[in-house]
């Protein structure tokens, strides 16, 4: 049990606690959040005896690493290099620290962050998949990062190149929220040809990583920080990758932290298919639109999208110089009851039949009330631009 959440920024003592805590050697993620279960901060610990360490769990030659205090040098090199990169500490502790990544079995006790924190926050979901993506893969991953973003969805990535790359840089086209989850340092960029796009990603959406400051890309790396784009996130997106890439197993992941696995299907003849048509045999959820996404985030989760959705429609009308007697809510209400009055759960409703058969609302209304419905999970959306009502409404 972690202590409870409360408000941060560190302080410059607590900060270079936190740090010493992470540089001690031969102490890992898990022993390190056994010591903060027991101690409640890096400060207790480090005035801990060494007796009081190894009761803890701690072995001998750790316990006298982090008694003799040899880390504390590293720590203020550490110190130094995360004030001039910009970023920030968020330890387990921090209010900001994502909820669901604390809970899973071996969450990171310190997270370092260049970029707009309170993303921390949101309702995101992973997005995986290979370095080497078809021309479909790279298409698939675009539409399904953009229009997932403009639902709401804050996309969660690794940056590497291929479908991590596009997820990020669609979310970004379409004015969305996307973390990108370092297998580095904060303060490095991999692969080099990324500089820009991580540049972008620091100044309007947010770049974690618990690994420390200056620290190279090492292969090993990476499949640690899968667990955390598991872990953060309500689910995870796989769209291509073999049968044991790096995506399986953030799929994998995330089955072990019992979040939703989703994935785009492919061609049968295409080694890159291979690891999402056995997932979706496996029973991961097909996706083909945003929306099979969507409709299975837990009943909470979508009526938080719902409400993001609604407070972006408002602003936008309280920003047009179109004026009505009725509330911009009111009026999606009413068109919305009149879309559900019109669709059925057995046969679909094309959106042009939809628009002309509603009448007193604008075609920009009916969309608009349509994408509501589609979030709250009482309006499906079939190819082709058509609808039907969700049995029992």
């Amino acid at each position: 049990m972690h202590p409870a959440p409360a408000a941060f920024p560190l302080t410059q003592e607590e900060a270079l606690y936190w740090l010493a805590l992470r540089m001690t050697p031969g102490l890992g993620t898990r022993k390190a959040g056994q010591l903060i279960e027991v101690f409640r901060s890096p400060q207790a610990i480090f005035r801990a005896s060494r007796s009081e360490l190894e009761a803890a769990g701690i072995s001998a030659s750790v316990a006298q690493s982090i008694a003799s205090g040899c880390a504390f040098d590293e720590a203020a090199e550490q110190q130094a290099q995360a004030a001039e990169a910009g970023a920030e500490l968020v330890p387990i502790t921090d209010s900001r620290y994502p909820p669901a990544l604390r809970d899973i079995f071996d969450p990171p006790p310190l997270l370092f962050a260049r970029g707009n924190i309170e993303m921390l926050n949101t309702l995101m979901l992973g997005v995986a998949g290979t370095r080497r993506p078809t021309t479909y893969g790279t298409a698939a991953s675009a539409r399904l990062a953009k229009d997932l973003a403009l639902a709401g969805l804050t996309i969660v990535s690794g940056m590497a190149r291929g479908i991590d790359t596009s997820a990020h840089r669609s979310a970004l086209e379409a004015g969305g929220a996307t973390i990108a989850v370092f297998g580095c340092g904060v303060d490095q960029t991999y692969p080099a040809e990324n500089r820009k796009l991580a540049e972008q990603i620091a100044t309007q959406g947010l770049i974690i990583s618990e690994f420390p400051m200056a620290a190279p890309p090492y292969p090993q790396n990476f499949p640690i920080r899968n667990r955390i784009i598991s872990g953060m996130s309500a689910g995870v997106l796989v769209v291509e990758g073999s049968e044991y890439s790096g995506s399986a197993i953030t799929a994998k992941l995330a089955a072990e932290h019992n979040r939703e696995v989703f994935a785009v299907p492919g061609n049968i003849t295409s080694k890159m298919s291979w690891g999402p048509n056995l997932l979706i045999k496996q029973g991961a959820k097909l996706v083909q639109e945003w929306n099979d996404v969507v409709v299975e985030l837990r009943p909470e989760d979508r009526r938080r999208l719902v409400d993001q959705c609604r407070n972006r429609l408002n602003l936008q009308d309280k920003n047009s110089e179109e004026t009505n007697t009725m509330q911009p809510a009111s009026i999606r209400n009413v068109v919305g009851g009149k879309i559900l009055d019109r669709l059925r759960p057995d046969a679909p409703t094309g959106l042009d039949n939809l628009i002309e058969s509603i009448d007193g609302s604008s075609a920009s209304e009916i969309i608009a009330a349509l994408f509501e419905l589609e979030l709250d999970g009482r309006v499906r959306q079939l190819p082709g631009k058509s609808y039907i009502r969700v049995w029992g409404e």
